[in-house]
């Protein structure tokens, strides 16, 4: 019989074997068949990409990266593009330029036409009737005619409500940049080739170029259906014109010389002021105006207005002119007499900028002195005009350059 140690060394052999090699497979667990090894091994691999998968994978999470920064980059550039546009008044046009240059570029420039439709719009009355003048860099310098024009509609009678209805029109940049500074209507007509910065001199190249190139831009504000009363910037305003205007006339326009009837064609017209209505026969009437400037070559606007007021293609269209009474349309030329009465006064029959500036300021002092009195006074007509003083018909000189400065200051002290 066993001894009982010997029995315990035989249950403790039973329970620990002695230790065997451990499969690879499970280190813990009961030994697996064969079988059950390779298929673990065979899964254990299976988990492994192959090179030609892995590099699809890269590839089209590269491409993702790619298009997801440049759709990216494209939404910032549109949003600040936006954001410039929106702010671009804040910004100036140089440093705009320095960010999107091309987009300067390529923006289309603005429709003259339709800029000045716009403008014509903004100032218009309730009748599409408007009252345009022009200016030049030496006519819109401070303290220069345009100045002096201004402050007649505010000292009229009247006359301040029609600054609303004003344009200026600007013959350069100078001018318009002044413009801009003293008044609301404002509109750019540079002429290319052609600069009409300087004072144009009575029937010099330069002038006559200036006249013509007006007569042009009045036909085409008469085809976008506006009417107009043109004003030459020396000419002040004292009362509302329009009372006095001829209701059934289509061109009606000031004198230098009145003979007394409104219909009588042997009137000596001045092209500085005129009432136009926007029509078929007036707009016929402009285009013939303006081409007859090749048949008299040499001849400014009024000149030629004197030669082809009797052809008969005025009778023809049915145009009806009057002439306006210098009583209350008056100049330098031929003053109106009596400032109870008077529209408007020109300087005209006048060379020279210090010689229209001079009348032009006594003329303003002189309107003062009798807006001053009591109404008894004024019916007595006490106060009269004291021009002209500087200006005067023997002034008027046909040179194709200014006068030396010798005869200017000869001129000025006569």
């Amino acid at each position: 019989m066993s001894s009982p140690q010997q029995l315990a060394l035989r249950f403790h052999r039973r329970r620990f074997p002695s230790s065997a090699p451990i499969s690879t497979c499970c280190s813990l667990a009961p030994p697996l068949p064969p079988r059950d090894c390779s298929f673990a091994s065979s899964s254990s691999s299976s988990t492994g990409m192959s090179p030609e998968i892995s590099m699809l994978i890269r590839r089209a999470a590269l491409i993702f990266t790619v298009v997801t920064l440049s759709a990216l980059l494209f939404y910032t550039a549109t949003d600040s593009l936006r954001f410039l546009r929106l702010s671009s008044g804040s910004l100036s046009s140089s440093s705009f330029a320095r960010i999107f240059p091309s987009y300067l570029n390529n923006s289309p420039s603005p429709n003259p036409m339709q800029q000045l439709e716009e403008i014509l719009k903004n100032a218009s009355m309730v009748n599409k009737t408007v009252i345009l003048t022009t200016l030049n860099d030496a006519w819109a310098s401070p303290n220069s005619v345009v100045d002096l024009f201004l402050k007649s509609f505010m000292l009229g009678d009247g006359t301040l409500r029609l600054l609303d209805h004003l344009v200026i029109i600007a013959l350069d940049e100078k001018a318009y940049n002044r413009c801009q500074i003293v008044h609301k209507h404002c509109f750019s007509l540079v002429t290319k080739d052609v600069d009409f910065q300087q004072e144009a001199y009575f029937m010099t190249q330069h002038y006559l170029k200036m006249m013509w190139r007006r007569i042009d831009f009045l036909r085409s504000v008469l085809e976008l259906g506006y009417s107009f009363v043109f004003t030459d910037a020396d000419i002040m305003w004292f009362r509302d014109p329009f009372p006095r205007f001829f209701p059934d006339a289509d061109f009606q326009i000031a004198c230098d010389s009145f003979l007394g009837r409104p219909d009588d064609m042997n009137n000596r017209p001045n092209g500085g002021f005129n009432y136009v209505k926007s029509n078929n026969r007036s707009i016929a009437f402009y285009k013939f105006w303006y081409s007859s400037r090749e048949t008299y070559p040499g001849y400014h606007d009024q000149d030629v207005l004197n030669k082809i007021k009797f052809h008969p293609f005025i009778s023809d269209i049915g145009l009806k002119i009057r002439f306006l009474d210098t009583a209350y349309f008056g100049g330098l030329c031929e003053p109106s007499k009596d400032l109870n009465v008077v529209c408007t006064m020109h300087v005209n029959c006048c060379y020279g900028m210090d010689s229209k500036l001079h009348d032009l300021k006594i003329m303003l002092q002189d309107w003062r002195a009798f807006m001053s009195l009591p109404l008894d006074l004024k019916n007595e007509s006490i106060i009269s005009w004291r021009v002209p003083q500087n200006c005067s018909l023997s002034s008027l000189r046909h040179f194709d350059a200014p006068p030396p400065e010798m005869d200017v200051q000869q001129e000025e002290g006569d």
